[in-house]
């Protein structure tokens, strides 16, 4: 995709400012807006994207995480890397109402169709079982996954509104997927609640469970296979700061605060300090190596450690510029080394052999900690497995409020 923009992300640009009273995020949506309104082109390019994932890192600095999140959004659609409808159903109350009444009728379309698919079944076999039922509609789904829309001779070629409507069928979807099964009344109730009245919080819980899960599903993926170089396991863990713990509030748009120093993953602390990730690849046979008898970690995750340990030197001695500059303090940074996978570890070392050696390894180093590929999706199925329990134990509470 290329870069966007457009004259609903500048309403909805200057919308946002009017949430914030915050003299320096103003000034910097103030920058934003004279990108825009430089060019008839609503300032699309490079420099608006910068400029708009600057307000959401001076937000974050002023905890306003909100805010934050909206100028995300904002500059992944100026990048190119979200639909204008997509920030439409966040933050124009308009566009997602007209969204809502079209998932409305959709669902009533469907519904439609269904009865007349059982009227159909009835009228063949009038002795057919609610299992028939159920193997039609069954069948009715599998069929659809070999449809296509054709793009080559004699295909069907959609206009990018048609596209878009597409989009929205992909939205309807997640919310469907999550009603209880098989039908009943509690998910015809309940299918009503989700189109007409959804509960926007419980929704958005739903939906960043799901894209979690996701993003740990193409994690997985990539440690599991050999070939994934270093450039593919980030892109896995961009934007995912979830999966390094609950302490850590945002990651920060800006990876370079030094000449010299351009860090791979950049999250903040709630005490607004730095923390610095530094990802290698996973698959390394001499993650840990046996030496005379003895365990002990390898030559990478020694250049590692000593590249990370330059990271934080190179940061502590241009604190006082970073904060003045940037805003984010970098004195006394932290970091984390994501390194390697007990599973492409050679020597018979077992798995519990390298975990044990790494914790002994860490256990003398003051700001830095090394762990595995493994130990961080383990962490993360961790943190997922809770907050889906909590979840379901609030959709089990909800009936009796």
């Amino acid at each position: 995709m290329g870069f966007r923009s457009s004259f609903r992300l500048l309403c909805m640009v200057k919308d946002a400012r009017e949430l914030t009273n915050r003299p320096r995020v103003r000034e910097r949506i103030d920058a934003v807006l004279r990108i825009m309104e430089s060019t008839d082109k609503y300032g699309k390019g490079k420099p608006l994207v910068d400029a708009l994932e600057d307000v959401a890192q001076e937000a974050v600095l002023h905890e306003d995480f909100d805010l934050a999140e909206r100028f995300q959004h904002f500059a992944s659609y100026a990048r190119g890397d979200l639909y204008l409808d997509v920030l439409e159903i966040f933050y124009d109350e308009e566009a997602r109402q007209r969204s809502e009444r079209f998932m409305r009728k959709m669902a009533a379309m469907g519904a439609e169709r269904a009865v007349a698919a059982l009227d159909a079944l009835c009228r063949d076999n009038p002795d057919a079982t609610a299992a028939d039922a159920r193997e039609l509609f069954r069948g009715i789904a599998l069929s659809v996954d070999h449809l296509s829309i054709g793009a080559g001779e004699g295909g069907t070629r959609l206009r990018h509104r048609e596209l878009r409507t597409l989009q929205q069928f992909g939205r309807m979807e997640l919310v469907l997927k999550n009603l209880p099964r098989p039908a009943s009344a509690q998910a015809a109730r309940m299918i009503g609640e989700a189109v007409e009245g959804v509960d926007a919080g419980l929704l958005a819980q739903v939906l960043e469970l799901k894209a979690r899960r996701a993003g740990l599903a193409a994690l997985r993926a990539a440690v599991d296979d050999p070939d994934s170089s270093e450039g593919a396991l980030h892109d896995c863990l961009k934007g995912q700061e979830w999966i390094f713990g609950g302490v850590y509030v945002a990651e920060l748009s800006r990876r370079q605060y030094t000449p010299d120093t351009i860090l791979d993953i950049p999250l903040l602390r709630g005490d607004g300090s730095l923390h610095v990730v530094e990802l290698k690849r996973a698959n390394i046979s001499d993650l840990v190596i046996r030496r005379s008898g003895h365990l002990m970690p390898g030559a990478p995750v020694h250049h590692a450690v000593s590249q990370v340990q330059n990271y934080l030197r190179t940061l502590d001695e241009n604190r006082h510029t970073i904060l003045a500059k940037y805003g984010v303090d970098t004195r006394r940074a932290s970091a984390t080394v994501v390194i390697g996978h007990p599973r492409y570890v050679n020597q018979k070392i077992t798995r519990r052999e390298v975990t044990e050696t790494l914790r002994t390894y860490n256990a003398h180093l003051a700001r830095i900690e090394v762990i595995t590929y493994e130990t961080l999706l383990e962490s993360a199925e961790r943190m997922l497995a809770l907050s889906s329990a909590r979840q379901d134990s609030d959709s089990e509470e909800e009936p009796g409020t």
